[in-house]
């Protein structure tokens, strides 16, 4: 089919024993919107902040970032916003880490397809899209993510937290279509040069 598939699973079964995650049932979703993190989910204690000493919580986020970043988009949101207590994490922000691996579990045998159309057979050479999720965190700063595909295949994703914060939702969807843009003119230009100009 002329096609090369990525996959992480070898990785992501080492992780959930490393992370004593063997027994526990997988999750469909890697995170609750019901449930949002923020910094006062942080320990507030000495006692908290010891007990959370003990905890891998860099090493988890660590691992995640790797998967994130190499082949799964689908899990970048979610290990960015877990990403952003690591500094001082709370329980709460640990059951985040642990919930994004649950769904990795679940999900393991997802891989990340490249090739197998050309240009004759897709409607379009590269796609993008964007978002922005307007203001809903509570430090007002608005996350923002791109995925672009090239024939119909991811090939570029992110997701970010706004370094603003924007005074409107739409205000926040321009500066993450910004972002976009910067990221199609680098890749048109990029895959321009191997391959032949878009």
């Amino acid at each position: 089919a002329h096609t090369i598939s990525l996959s992480q699973e070898a990785y992501i079964n080492s992780m959930i024993d490393r992370f004593n995650l063997t027994d526990a049932r997988p999750l469909a979703m890697p995170a609750d919107p019901s449930r949002p993190l923020s910094h006062d989910q942080s320990p507030k204690t000495p006692a908290e902040e010891a007990a959370m000493e003990r905890v891998p919580y860099r090493e988890a986020v660590g691992a995640l970032n790797y998967v994130a970043v190499a082949t799964r988009p689908d899990i970048a949101q979610s290990v960015g916003q877990v990403a952003r207590f690591a500094s001082k994490p709370g329980n709460a922000h640990w059951d985040a880490v642990h919930r994004v691996m649950l769904y990795l579990k679940g999900t393991k045998d997802y891989r990340l397809i490249l090739g197998g159309m050309d240009e004759v057979e897709s409607e379009h050479g590269m796609e993008g899209y964007t978002d922005a999720d307007g203001m809903s965190n509570a430090d007002r700063h608005a996350i923002s993510g791109y995925a672009f595909l090239l024939f119909g295949r991811a090939v570029s994703w992110a997701s970010k937290r706004q370094e603003i914060i924007a005074l409107s939702t739409m205000e926040a969807e321009y500066v993450g279509a910004t972002h976009a843009a910067k990221e199609a003119l680098w890749m048109r230009s990029f895959i321009g040069q191997i391959f032949s100009p878009f």
